[in-house]
């Protein structure tokens, strides 16, 4: 049985996204949703809660819940695409910050992710992409230079992938993704605008070649209230 608050969360998010509930708009006070959803205020203030954390409503004090436009952006979780590809496809001109590229030996956690040795080297590459004036997406990628011999900061700041592609002509074929929800970490916190979300998702990739060559192990970070990560199935029929 779903629990009062989250019947609650979803009727008012169904009217919202339906229209019916227009953005800057003032939800009924915490006594008339009371008294509407025949609940406890404890039950309706979980739900005003959730609304929030989801990005569908923004608390004032000495007002109330007023709803927000929202602002998610599709992030498809089949596929293989780029960042800039995203972007261009959303029509948005995000701003790409290198904070770190260096080229060296893999720690025990890379080693293990990229099936390397410790005579190998990797491209270690962290890039925070912002978003209308806010740092959403912390990119942590992991390259092995067996596959990419150069990488320059302004090749970071336009589109890996466009240079692998297109210069070096490596032919991206598949990932396998993992998606995780955690607290931030120390850096998250002092390089992503997380204003007081306490979630953030993770989605690592582990990405091939044609030839099934592992060559790149991504971490990219986000936050939680910026992105709606979409997937489509189709169900085989035996």
């Amino acid at each position: 049985m779903t629990n009062k608050y989250l019947t609650i969360h979803n009727d008012i998010v169904q009217q919202i996204e339906a229209g019916r509930i227009a953005p800057n708009t003032l939800l009924p006070s915490e006594h008339e949703l009371k008294d509407r959803y025949n609940t406890s205020r404890e039950t309706i203030r979980k739900a005003l809660n959730l609304l929030s954390q989801n990005g569908y409503i923004q608390k004032v004090r000495g007002k109330g819940s007023i709803v927000i436009k929202s602002t998610k952006v599709d992030f498809p979780v089949s596929g293989l695409v780029s960042f800039k590809e995203l972007a261009d496809k959303m029509g948005q001109k995000p701003v790409t910050i290198v904070h770190e590229l260096s080229l060296m030996k893999p720690d025990p956690f890379i080693m293990k992710q990229l099936n390397l040795s410790s005579k190998d080297q990797i491209w270690q590459v962290f890039r925070v992409r912002e978003m209308g004036g806010e740092k959403v997406i912390l990119d942590k990628d992991y390259l092995n230079k067996k596959f990419v011999p150069a990488l320059t900061r302004e090749i970071c700041e336009h589109s890996i992938y466009d240079y692998l592609e297109n210069d070096l002509q490596l032919s991206i074929s598949f990932a396998k993704k993992e998606i995780i929800v955690e607290e931030p970490t120390e850096e998250d916190r002092k390089l992503l605008d997380l204003d007081g979300h306490h979630n953030i998702v993770i989605i690592k990739n582990y990405v091939y070649l044609d030839d099934a060559s592992l060559f790149q192990y991504t971490e990219s970070r986000h936050r939680p209230d910026k992105f709606r990560f979409v997937d489509f199935a189709r169900r085989n029929h035996l």
